[in-house]
């Protein structure tokens, strides 16, 4: 398919976080987001005859459009933080996870310092317990950026369609926070760099299995950026749980700019793909499109339970491709390795062939 070819922009530092494990309901469970993926992705669309392009650092202007500074800052010097304090060596964690979270039921309007001990200061930003910080993490989470900022500038530059090889993913990390295996927002970071080289409103089609509630967020009262999502409904307990509900359609300016579709467990492709029908109509009048290439909707994915198959990601790929749009595709979620790759290969095919 090398008439179809598209960049692939990916970063060997992508690698470099290593979670080691999720903490979930109090027990270190193995994770599924593991630097294999980017292998596992890579291997496959080398094969389909992709264009492979590694990134080059990119400026912040993107990333401070759409993260606090105080969050880059931590995430930036959190693992040498927790390196420095007696973690390893007291309870043998060398990563960073958070102790406490100072929600408002903790606080009960007090006044609040930040916590000195790091173990308390990252509930400050991290909202969840899975979502570790280690070594490698602040390279590969940067790196990631860049990878969507590199891909937009290509989109910005008259390519039709670039792939973001994003690893971790982003779509749950919020202006101030992170979660959901997310730290920086690198599909809203795409949309930003894209408004940045002047796109006046962005469409964002959101294809994981979970609501990405960071871009949701980040979006929330802003009516040049666009955010739909087709995900299975947090209302039969998936994550994220309190959000992602389809009555939420953004605030002030950005009311109406906000569209979950959320599905029942068990949806495969053909619910799956009205929806993506939905939002690709939606989005069409806007001058370029993001689309949040999550592929854990998957039927094997260990991750929801989804039953999409290839052929639907495929599908979806055309689907979008029809909104006529300039696009960004970046990488969330899909975890399943054997078909990981497959599986990005097919929505590319769609997308670029259409």
């Amino acid at each position: 398919m090398d008439q179809y070819a598209v960049p692939v922009v990916w970063s060997p530092q992508t690698r470099r976080h290593d979670p080691r494990h999720e903490v979930w309901v109090g027990v270190a469970t193995e994770g599924t987001e593991r630097a294999a993926r980017v292998d596992a992705i890579l291997e496959a669309l080398r094969a389909a005859g992709h264009d492979l392009v590694e990134a080059a650092p990119q400026p912040d202007d993107a990333l401070l459009d759409v993260h606090d500074l105080e969050l880059i800052d931590f995430l930036r010097t959190a693992a040498e933080r927790w390196t420095a304090g007696p973690y390893a060596a007291l309870v043998g964690q060398e990563r960073v996870v958070p102790y406490l979270f100072p929600t408002p039921a903790m606080i009960a309007g007090l006044p609040v310092r930040s916590a000195v001990a790091i173990h308390a200061d990252a509930g400050r930003f991290a909202y969840d317990t899975m979502t570790l910080v280690g070594p490698g993490t602040w390279d590969a989470v940067r790196a990631a950026v860049d990878c969507a900022v590199q891909a937009a500038g290509l989109v910005s530059g008259g390519a039709a369609l670039a792939y973001a090889l994003c690893r971790p993913p982003g779509h749950h990390a919020t202006p101030a926070g992170f979660g959901g295996s997310c730290y920086l927002n690198n599909a809203a970071v795409a949309a930003a760099a894209l408004r940045r080289s002047g796109a006046a409103r962005v469409g964002i089609v959101d294809l994981d299995a979970h609501q990405g509630n960071g871009t949701a967020a980040i979006f929330w009262d802003r009516d040049d950026v666009l955010y739909g999502s087709v995900h299975v409904d947090p209302g039969a307990g998936w994550f994220p749980h309190v959000l992602g509900y389809a009555d939420e359609t953004g605030a002030g300016a950005g009311e109406g700019a906000t569209r979950n579709l959320p599905l029942p467990e068990g949806a495969g492709d053909e619910p799956w793909l009205a929806a993506v029908a939905q939002l690709a109509d939606w989005v069409t009048g806007c001058d370029a499109l993001v689309v949040s290439l999550g592929v854990d909707a998957a039927a094997d994915d260990p991750e929801s339970p989804l039953q999409v198959t290839a052929d639907g990601y495929l599908a979806a790929g055309r689907l979008l491709a029809g909104t006529g749009l300039p696009a960004v595709a970046v990488q969330e979620g899909g975890y399943h390795l054997p078909t990981l790759g497959r599986l990005v290969a097919a929505y590319l095919e769609g997308h670029a062939s259409a």
